[in-house]
C-alpha cells in the first residue's frame, strides 16, 4: 500500500487572531505546520508529502522540513479544497492514481502514531477510504437563535470528523473538481457516492483554532501525549 500526504497550508488562520498565519505558531521550538508534517512522517508507509503554502509565502522558506527531499512544494489556493486540490496535482509527479493519500490539516500537531497507523491499516484492510473522528460524548443542543436551546440532539449517530482523512489520489481529485468548496474530503467523496469508513480518533487530536486550543496543543505537546 503506497501512502503519500497532503497538508493544505495556504490559510491566515484569521479566528484565531494571532500576528502570524497559525501553521507558523511556535510550539516547543517547533511551528505547528512542523508538528503536524512530522506526525506524518512518524509511519514509514508514508513516502512523501506534498504542502500547498500561499502565494508569495516566504516564511515556509526558512523551515528545514521543508526541504526534506520527501517534501513537495505546492501553490496553495484561496479555500482549503483548491490547497489539496493542489497537493494532488504536485503528487502526480511521484504517485499513481491508485495511490493511498492522507489529508492533514497543518494545524494538528498533536496526531499521534498510533492513530495514524491505525487509520492506514483501516483502510488496507477494508480497501475503502476512512477518516480519523470522534464520537461525540456530549450532550448536544440545537438553537435557531443562537440565545435559547431549541432541541436536544441525539448524539449516537454524531462523530466529530478529524484528520488525516485517507483517500485513492485519483478518486479524491475527482470528487473534489467536482463538489467545490467543501470544508473536508470526506464531504467531496460522500457527494461523489463512494463509502467513508470512520476510525476513531482521540481528542488530544485537536486543531487549533482558537487561543484556547493552541494552550491546549502546548500541554499535549509538552506532556509526550501525542506520540
Amino acid at each position: 500500500m503506497r501512502c503519500w500526504g497532503v497538508i493544505p497550508a495556504a490559510g491566515v488562520g484569521s479566528r484565531l487572531g494571532a500576528a502570524l498565519p497559525k501553521q507558523y505558531l511556535e510550539l516547543g521550538g517547533r511551528t505547528l505546520l512542523e508538528h503536524s508534517l512530522r506526525a506524518l512522517f512518524a509511519d514509514e508507509r508514508v513516502e512523501g508529502v506534498a504542502v500547498a503554502l500561499r502565494a508569495g509565502d516566504e516564511r515556509g522558506a526558512t523551515l528545514a522540513c521543508l526541504r526534506d527531499p520527501r517534501v513537495l512544494l505546492t501553490e496553495g489556493g484561496a479555500e482549503r479544497a483548491d490547497s489539496v486540490a493542489a497537493g494532488l496535482a504536485a503528487l502526480r509527479t511521484r504517485a499513481s492514481e491508485d495511490d493511498w493519500v492522507l489529508v492533514h490539516d497543518a494545524a494538528r500537531p498533536c496526531l499521534d502514531r498510533h492513530s495514524l497507523g491505525a487509520l492506514i491499516d483501516a483502510v488496507a484492510a477494508s480497501g475503502e477510504g476512512a477518516i480519523l473522528a470522534q464520537p461525540v460524548s456530549d450532550t448536544v443542543k440545537r438553537s435557531d437563535d443562537g440565545r435559547a436551546v431549541a432541541a436536544t440532539v441525539d448524539r449516537r449517530s454524531l462523530w466529530l470528523a478529524q484528520t488525516p482523512q485517507l483517500f485513492r489520489l485519483g478518486e479524491l481529485a475527482t470528487a473534489l473538481a467536482r463538489a467545490g468548496a467543501v470544508t473536508d474530503e470526506a464531504s467531496a467523496m460522500e457527494a461523489a457516492g463512494y463509502p467513508v469508513g470512520l476510525v476513531p480518533g482521540p481528542r488530544s487530536n485537536l486543531k487549533v483554532t482558537t487561543a484556547e486550543d493552541l494552550v491546549l496543543a502546548r500541554c499535549l505537546l509538552a506532556a509526550g501525549e501525542h506520540d
